[in-house]
């Protein structure tokens, strides 16, 4: 078990995906983390936020990397 909370280590692993984003003219930020469901909640921004290959981002990129890191969460959703 880590001594961080589960947002520190959202934000950590934010951290390590951020410059893939960036690359594209594309940013992430994380927003909350529920505790009773286990979903973590993130915007995406910059170019992320209007490509037509988000879900994409989201699903087998920025989740993919969340859930392997913190088995804790269940899902990570994106919201607005």
């Amino acid at each position: 078990m880590s001594d961080q909370s589960i947002p520190e280590r959202i934000n950590i692993i934010l951290q390590e995906i951020r410059p893939f984003l960036l690359e594209d003219g594309g940013d992430v930020e994380f927003v909350n983390y529920e505790v009773d469901t286990n979903v973590a909640e993130i915007r995406l921004l910059g170019a992320c936020k209007t490509c037509p290959m988000q879900l994409m981002t989201l699903r087998g990129g920025i989740e993919r990397f969340i859930l392997a890191g913190i088995p804790e969460i269940k899902r990570v959703e994106s919201v607005r």
